[in-house]
């Protein structure tokens, strides 16, 4: 590709991150995201710090590569993480469920980039003024927790905000999303759907099966009144979910129902009483594939240009 400011920044290929996925972000997936040339991202999710320390390590065995840790900032060992990534000599991390602010200068110090997600452009902004390197604006169309607004209507309004470099997340599964997101304004794209059936990804073969074969649909939004909605592929548990959801069961009724049920669906296979998260391009996958496969069909960009030319 062309110089490009995000690559620039972290030294990688292609301006892609590998999205953070708890309990399916493994040192497996991320090291071969980062050997296709994208950024390779370890979920340190609630994981024991010492998983988290040897799942580094295992990547750094994998690639020579630079990869990311991504650290969910309401866990209980988010402080911990946080340091670990620097004694690990990690130099990208992402973000979510918080704001970084305490550990940013700390960071700094040890030479790691400070990537982010936000789901509104007051949220971008408080971010640039902490001083993070770039931010990762995701639309409700991902997987996993959402927000309100639309990838479309959410990547250009943060572009527009902040003088930092602006990752587009959020319902990207091909090139012709990743198009889309420069022509909003990104300087890169984050993917955590199409990766989900790479052939390096562990998760079960069963998950990613339900992936393959999803419609358009096929995807719905549970918890929106727990205040944590959570895009999922419709099964009996996403069923069960809303019934209670309808019947105004308390929060306490609806996070028993909900407990290990994504362990239950990435480690057992569990589709239909496990949590399946995905985002609204499942429809688009197909196939499985390898990430450089995936990597460089998403950037295969010159083919889509020809296209748009003659449209045009």
């Amino acid at each position: 590709m062309k110089s490009n400011v995000f690559c620039n920044m972290v030294g990688i290929e292609y301006p892609i991150i590998q999205g953070a996925m708890a309990w399916i972000a493994d040192s497996s997936l991320a090291a071969a995201v980062s050997n296709a040339g994208g950024l390779g991202i370890i979920a340190s999710g609630n994981a024991p710090v010492e998983v988290v320390r040897e799942e580094i390590r295992k990547a750094k065995k994998l690639t020579d590569k630079p990869f990311g840790v991504n650290i969910m900032l309401l866990s209980s060992n988010a402080e911990e993480v946080a340091k670990l990534v620097c004694e690990e000599g990690v130099k990208v991390v992402t973000t979510g469920a918080g704001s970084p602010g305490k550990y940013i200068s700390m960071w700094k110090e040890h030479g790691v980039k400070v990537i982010p997600v936000v789901a509104s452009v007051a949220l971008a902004k408080r971010m640039e003024k902490a001083g993070v390197d770039a931010v990762v604006a995701e639309g409700c169309e991902s997987g996993g927790h959402v927000g309100e607004l639309t990838t479309m209507a959410l990547v250009p309004q943060v572009v527009d905000a902040v003088n930092i470099p602006v990752i587009a997340a959020g319902g990207i599964g091909d090139k012709r999303g990743v198009g889309a997101a420069f022509m909003l304004g990104a300087s890169g794209v984050q993917v955590g759907t199409r990766f989900l059936v790479a052939k390096e990804c562990t998760v079960h073969q069963n998950y990613k099966d339900k992936v393959i074969s999803a419609k358009d649909i096929d995807t719905v939004v549970t918890g929106r009144t727990t205040g944590h909605p959570v895009r999922v592929l419709r099964n009996k548990l996403s069923r069960k979910y809303q019934i209670l959801e309808k019947e105004e069961a308390s929060i306490e009724q609806l996070d028993e129902l909900g407990k290990g049920a994504l362990v239950k669906a990435v480690k057992d296979g569990d589709t239909d009483n496990g949590s399946v998260m995905a985002g609204q391009i499942a429809g688009l996958i197909s196939k499985e594939e390898t990430c450089k496969e995936i990597i460089e069909e998403m950037f295969d960009l010159k083919s889509l240009l020809n296209k748009f030319d003659s449209i045009i």
